[in-house]
């Protein structure tokens, strides 16, 4: 087993398979522009390596993910539409799109929560193992932005465009069982088998034919690549107005002070 430590995520190696760990377990987790420019430098490194033919995203601790950092979404509120574009975008969806475009097997191993930054990672895997007590959120909404890593587009074609407009727009959490009936995990383990059964998945994928698995995640991919980018250049315009608006700076205090926020549409 080979291991690499990074600031904030750690790489191993089991054989054929990768893995690439949230190691922020003191943080929950919790995404920074550092946290998402590793993952995407792990991504690029673990793509070109041909001895790795499938890639796992773990967490250590309690929680896969509790979100956005706080600290940097307060950062968030004193940055122009340039300093969100290079911040946000050029690391987060970053991130999502080398996870999106692998043409290796992915799989997102949950435990506790994945909410927004966290769900949204998850969702641009090829395939989601939750532990019992696990969920999925897309809480955005109550910060008075919206999702920018693609949860707009992935969600409905995961789960249906019902359901994902549940998660959007009331930033209703699933929990692992319903994630399970819904589509949006494969199978549902004890905590301490996720790791074990998410890698016995791998090693399975593993032996895929490398070609024809990325030929056909392309295949069914097909006719979305070119909407999922549209999504992402369209997100960010409307997400740098959200970002600098009134209604942030009181959905993030709401949050923090956990109360009710009051947005007045500006």
């Amino acid at each position: 087993m080979g291991i690499r430590v990074l600031e904030d995520i750690r790489i191993e190696r089991q054989g054929a398979v990768a893995l690439v760990i949230l190691a922020r377990d003191e943080a929950n987790n919790s995404s920074r522009p550092q946290t998402l420019k590793e993952i995407c430098e792990a991504m690029d490194l673990l793509v070109q390596d041909s001895s790795v033919r499938a890639i796992v995203l773990a967490a250590d601790g309690r929680h896969f993910s509790a979100g956005a950092d706080f600290a940097f979404l307060d950062d968030l509120t004193r940055m122009d539409a340039a300093a969100i574009r290079h911040q946000v975008y050029t690391h987060f969806q970053g991130a999502a799109r080398r996870i999106y475009h692998c043409p290796k097997p992915t799989i997102a191993l949950v435990q506790g929560a994945a909410v927004t930054v966290g769900c949204e990672l998850a969702a641009a895997c090829d395939f989601r193992i939750a532990a019992d007590g696990a969920f999925f959120q897309e809480s955005w909404i109550r910060l008075g932005i919206m999702p920018p890593l693609g949860g707009t587009f992935l969600l409905p074609r995961i789960i249906g465009m019902g359901r994902a407009a549940e998660m959007c727009l009331r930033g209703r959490a699933v929990k692992a069982e319903e994630a399970k009936a819904i589509g949006l995990v494969s199978d549902v383990v004890p905590p301490e088998q996720l790791r074990e059964h998410g890698l016995a998945m791998a090693r399975e994928l593993a032996q895929s034919a490398p070609m024809a698995y990325a030929a056909i995640k392309t295949a069914l991919q097909r006719g979305s690549q070119s909407a999922i980018e549209s999504e992402w250049s369209a997100n960010l315009p409307q997400q740098a107005i959200l970002l600098t608006s009134a209604d942030f700076r009181e959905g993030l205090a709401a949050v923090r002070e956990k109360r009710a926020a009051s947005f007045q549409g500006c």
